[in-house]
């Protein structure tokens, strides 16, 4: 279903593992980015009401997430760290059409929020399926439905009001340039990394 290129080394969850605190605090950092990724689309394509109504409810799930998160942390005793810089996301922003038309832009900033949860749902696929431990295990499961969601919800609206662009062909191109991407990532306890 989400057709990505590169699946995450499984070997990737024993770097997760040795340093539990680290993932849920950019786990946390993540959750928060992607409910001011949602904000940030709503504020630029307002005119679209069908989009403003699906992504405030985005933001908010992204929010009560990024709120879970933080509840793990603290009953774990574990302290909320200073936000992450996401090397991964900034890379793949490089990659958005930032000079095309009006649509062009909206397509494109679907499209790669299409694909952050993309991989957001894979890497929580990964570590529900080989995380030891369980209450993680079951958190991630929850989460990857979620994730999947999101991910059909972008591209649903890329698709629907990118009519003057060929999305399935901007969507293959990002899909390639992930692929290679992603390469570089899977050696850090970072959700992207």
């Amino acid at each position: 279903m989400l057709g990505l290129k590169l699946e995450t080394d499984p070997r990737w969850v024993t770097i997760v593992e040795s340093n539990i605190e680290e993932i849920l605090t950019d786990h946390a950092w993540c959750e928060q980015k992607a409910a001011t990724n949602a904000i940030t689309i709503i504020t630029l394509n307002s005119e679209h009401e069908d989009l403003v109504t699906d992504l405030l409810a985005l933001a908010k799930e992204e929010l009560e997430h990024f709120q879970m998160v933080h509840e793990i942390i603290k009953k774990r005793g574990y302290k909320l760290g200073r936000e992450r810089k996401d090397s991964y996301v900034n890379e793949l922003y490089k990659f958005m059409n930032k000079g095309g038309t009006r649509v062009q832009c909206m397509v494109d900033r679907l499209l790669f929020s299409a694909m952050i949860e993309a991989r957001s749902c894979e890497r929580f696929k990964l570590l529900s399926e080989r995380i030891n431990d369980e209450e993680l295990s079951k958190f991630y499961r929850d989460l990857m439905i979620s994730e999947a969601g999101h991910y059909t919800t972008f591209i649903g609206f890329a698709r629907k009001y990118g009519q003057d662009v060929d999305v399935e062909k901007r969507w293959k191109e990002l899909i390639a340039f992930e692929g290679e991407l992603i390469k570089k990532y899977g050696k850090t306890e970072t959700i992207h990394g």
